[in-house]
């Protein structure tokens, strides 16, 4: 997948520096941007500094004690630099956060409508948009009165993109979204999130681990290491990139699988670095 030259740039995170508890830097310069309509893949190891990035921009650092010491983020025109997650959210960006955190006491049909709170255009379109999330997710049609706390792994994930699409946002960033997940389940998902972009024409911003299936649907990527930006670059060429086909899919140039004891030493020899 290519990106449109002709789309307009809907996120801008210019050169920006975290901090937490004033002393504890986690992201240093890192910029990246996200033109409307496409997916864009953040990619990198667990402690990269993915997740911290996401939470830049949804304005979720500040519970944490989390703060951008420096640089903007630009969401839609607007500086949402440091703003509240509330505030960011009634801009359009909403995020599904690791680990699911479904309401587990509420059934599948009432986690997915508290996910139009935020909406002011009525009741007609809030019922329209249900349905059509059951149509995205027809797994869940099967399950609309069982308690989300009994889903499956799987199926919460479902029902947490579901409820983050009942805001009708701009832009939806997806935080390992296959985490802890079945193969079979994280080709469903992201199928899935493929389609939503493709049907709906929402802009997706999707951290992930699993190189291979993030490249599968993204039109850009971005591979982050030690809290910054290593490379970037269309993501059918990142796909193809030697040094992204060893060190986050493991293969090798003569089409095998390392060893994890040979990837560990993959720092010490990359060639972005």
């Amino acid at each position: 997948m290519t990106s449109d030259p002709r789309k307009a740039q809907l996120l801008e995170v210019n050169n920006i520096e975290v901090v937490y508890n004033d002393i504890i830097q986690v992201l240093r310069g890192v910029s990246l941007s996200v033109t409307q309509g496409d997916v864009v893949a953040l990619l990198g190891t667990n402690g990269a500094g993915k997740t911290t990035t996401l939470r830049a921009i949804s304005g979720l650092l500040k519970p944490e004690n989390g703060f951008i010491r420096d640089g903007y983020v630009r969401f839609d025109s607007h500086d949402i630099t440091n703003q509240l997650g509330t505030q960011v959210v009634h801009l359009g960006a909403v995020m599904v956060p690791e680990g699911r955190r479904v309401f587990k006491h509420l059934t599948v049909d009432e986690n997915i409508r508290v996910g139009s709170v935020t909406r002011k255009d009525g009741s007609a379109g809030i019922r329209r948009d249900q349905e059509r999330m059951y149509a995205h997710f027809p797994r869940l049609s099967k399950i609309t009165n069982r308690m989300a706390g009994y889903c499956s792994g799987g199926e919460q994930q479902m029902i947490a993109i579901a409820r983050a699409l009942m805001a009708a946002p701009k832009m939806l960033m997806l935080d390992e979204p296959s985490l802890g997940l079945a193969p079979l389940l994280v080709k469903e998902i992201f199928d899935n999130v493929a389609r939503i972009n493709k049907e709906t024409g929402t802009t997706i911003l999707v951290v992930e681990q699993n190189a291979k299936t993030a490249l599968s649907i993204a039109n850009y990527a971005y591979i982050m290491e030690s809290g910054k930006i290593v490379l970037e670059g269309p993501a059918d060429k990142l796909k193809d990139n030697p040094d992204v086909k060893e060190f986050y899919m493991g293969v090798t140039q003569g089409g095998g699988r390392k060893s994890f004891k040979e990837v560990k030493s993959y720092k010490r020899r990359k060639r972005w670095m």
